[in-house]
């Protein structure tokens, strides 16, 4: 497909839809900052608030931060390229009145045509939306291409009922299903440094990894938006989609190129390795308020339902079924209202044979995805001095420190150059989208239906007091008198 990306280019490219002022307009910033939008862009934003341009672009300009004096020059270029329209979503007439506000903006092209449609929408008006899209807004004679956002559904059979409706109106190939996780530069770096290290690629398999852990952790609540996030839970919210993302780069075999259809087959071929979630597999966590009462629990939300048994914590253990994993436990961790805020990758490998030190620790990769990103490895080392005493420490490249020149851009802003691109490869496919929800869908029926109620724990703690446990019975080794400094400047 011909990408809208061309700096020397006369075409036309219009990013149009439902936008978020709190992500998508600063990510669209940046790329204009740092000249990755087409010279001849234009942003037309469109919902159902009632809103003047001046109050539209007031919001768009209170999201964005400035690095600099210089950035913030640049911010009246960009409110010039931005419109906005009024419509619903289910009518026509509003569709034609945004076609013909996209026209106007576009004015007259020497090249073709190209327009990017965002969709940051409830499930229950994708249908309508897209098809409303499509019917009037599609330009024939250019690249049309589809943004959607979570949630994909929320079990296997909504999931197929979106992706149907969809595939009415749009082809496959013009759609791009958003996970902001896989536009982290942690996550893309995983591909790095599992197929370009040759010491990586030599140990990475169950005879030299003993688990897998990926962890995800927040430390706030539901913060008033509880209605919303009772009706998905933690697992749906995270860990079906993000913390399963980072789960297929860590296990996929190499692709044969690094084209987005190689990248996403050795993705599904994970996923179609993981058997179905039982009760016995997870652990669930629901938080009560803080110690010092501060903080409200998740049923003190005057939003969530009485008596709600959603969880906010959840644990599980995967294992994939083949060759290279056979045994290896992939433990995935998430939760709200814990001690800190923290998304990582930790690769335990195994024990020593023939161990001749004293108290020694496993081996392990850690990949921080957020916050202070870094890669490090934990391993023994001599204690200094007279002792020959073996004392954990680290190989550790802290980013800020090792890339102190580089500013790493948000994760959104990375996948809308994808998309702009026609890159595909961090995006998520149909019968991935299928896969994953195979995974989970007869675990969350049967919590739903058995009212499975969650282990309580404290507003600002690191779960339930059985996490412990659970990871230890699956194989982690903890020790607890390490403690990670990342690298100062």
């Amino acid at each position: 497909m011909t990408s809208p990306v061309s700096p020397h280019s006369a075409d036309s490219c219009c990013i149009v839809g439902d936008l978020a002022f709190k992500k998508t307009y600063p990510a669209l910033f940046g790329l204009f900052r740092n000249g990755f939008l087409p010279k001849n862009f234009q942003i037309v934003g469109y919902a159902r608030s009632h809103l003047d341009l001046d109050e539209f672009k007031r919001r768009i300009s209170s999201r964005i931060k400035f690095h600099n004096e210089k950035e913030r020059e640049l911010l009246p270029a960009f409110l010039d390229k931005c419109t906005y329209v009024s419509g619903q979503y289910d009518q026509p007439e509003s569709y034609q009145k945004l076609r013909t506000a996209v026209e106007h903006v576009e004015g007259i092209v020497a090249g073709k045509r190209h327009r990017i449609f965002y969709m940051a929408l409830p499930p229950s008006v994708f249908a309508v939306a897209s098809k409303g899209l499509k019917e009037n807004v599609y330009i024939a004679d250019g690249t049309n291409r589809l943004i959607v956002e979570k949630p994909f559904g929320k079990d296997t059979q909504s999931s197929k009922e979106l992706s149907i409706l969809l595939a009415k109106f749009w082809h496959e190939d013009e759609i791009y299903r958003i996970d902001h996780y896989l536009g982290k530069e942690m996550v893309k770096n995983l591909m790095v440094l599992r197929f370009a290290n040759v010491f990586f690629g030599a140990v990475w398999n169950r005879f030299y990894i003993h688990n897998v852990q990926i962890t995800f952790k927040e430390p706030i609540g539901t913060e008033g938006r509880g209605g919303y996030f009772d009706e998905f839970g933690i697992i749906r919210d995270i860990m079906q989609n993000h913390l399963l993302q980072i789960l297929t780069i860590v296990a996929m075999e190499k692709p044969v190129t690094l084209d987005a259809e190689d990248v996403r087959n050795e993705k599904v071929k994970v996923l179609r390795a993981i058997q179905p979630l039982t009760l016995d597999d997870v652990m669930l966590g629901q938080y009560t308020k803080s110690a010092d009462g501060k903080e409200p629990g998740y049923l003190d939300d005057p939003t969530v339902p009485k008596g709600s048994v959603t969880p906010t914590f959840a644990a599980a253990v995967f294992y994939v079924n083949n060759e290279r994993w056979d045994g290896v436990p992939f433990i995935l961790k998430c939760g709200k209202a814990l001690n800190e805020q923290k998304t990582e990758v930790r690769i335990q490998f195994q024990d020593v044979a023939g161990n001749i030190y004293k108290d020694i620790a496993r081996n392990e990769l850690v990949i921080r995805v957020q916050p202070q990103e870094a890669v490090y490895m934990k391993f023994m080392n001599k204690q200094p001095g007279l002792s020959n005493a073996a004392t954990i420490s680290e190989l550790d490249m802290t980013y800020h420190k090792r890339y102190s020149d580089v500013k790493i851009p948000d994760a959104y802003e990375s996948l809308i150059l994808d998309a702009l691109k026609g890159d595909k490869s961090n995006f998520v496919r149909d019968d991935e989208l299928d896969a994953a929800w195979k995974i989970f869908t007869p675990l969350l029926h049967q919590i739903e239906s058995s009212k499975v109620k969650p282990e309580p724990y404290t507003f600002g703690t690191r779960g339930p007091a059985s996490l412990s446990a659970f990871v230890e019975k699956h194989g982690y080794t903890r020790h607890s008198n390490y403690v990670w400094n990342p690298a100062k400047i």
